[in-house]
């Protein structure tokens, strides 16, 4: 479902220990918001960390969906801290580019919801499969939103960090020029490794390595 309106509400100085960005807030608004039976909050938070000069050529961009549960605690049960590490080492290495920070913890279901799918996944479902033993799809993202944002920045053409095809496609139909996907791969651990097989296997992202394969 589309946005119905989307606007910047904050934008400040961000040193941070990776480099120094602009943190610039966005809101975007969708009634009737559900994925799957469940009902999606109607507000959606995204944040964006922009670093140089992101309009002389193509900036290096990554969307990371918000995982409390990896970017704060350092869960092994995913990958998701290792690649905002990697997209933001790439960005500070390159010197400019952005970081589109999306609230869309646990593929969009919420936090509370995603716990619910780490007990289901204690239980022997896979990630896929506990997200719609809770009502959701398997993903309730759509990437409208950075989408948005990217254009409100005046950007129209990108070098996407990701392994989801689903995140150029979205940037595409937005009307964003995916120039290059470069790879959002990380070293695997065992701890996440049916979380990648899952991904690569029922929702088409590219992991070429994984524990068993090596």
């Amino acid at each position: 479902m589309a946005f119905t309106s989307v606007k910047k509400v904050a934008e400040a100085d961000f040193p941070t220990r990776w480099g120094h960005f602009r943190i610039l807030g966005f809101e975007g608004v969708k009634e009737n918001a559900k994925c799957g039976e469940n009902d999606l909050p109607e507000v959606e938070g995204l944040v964006a960390l922009v670093m140089g000069d992101i309009h002389s050529a193509p900036p290096l961009v990554r969307i990371h969906s918000q995982c409390l549960t990896g970017d704060v605690f350092h869960s092994l049960r995913c990958d998701c801290r290792l690649q905002l590490e990697l997209a933001l080492s790439k960005i500070v290495d390159a010197g400019t580019g952005i970081l589109l920070y999306e609230q869309q913890e646990g593929r969009g279901i919420g936090l509370m919801a995603k716990l619910k799918a780490y007990e289901l996944q204690d239980q022997g479902l896979d990630t896929v499969e506990a997200n719609e033993q809770l009502g959701f799809e398997a993903d309730c993202r759509a990437y409208e939103l950075p989408g948005a944002v990217l254009k409100l920045l005046n950007v129209d053409k990108v070098r996407l960090i990701t392994n989801n095809p689903d995140k150029v496609a979205a940037l595409e139909s937005a009307g964003i020029a995916v120039v290059e996907r470069v790879s959002a791969e990380v070293a695997p651990e065992e701890t996440f490794e049916r979380y990648l097989k899952t991904k690569r296997e029922k929702m088409g992202h590219i992991v070429d390595v994984l524990v068993s394969d090596e």
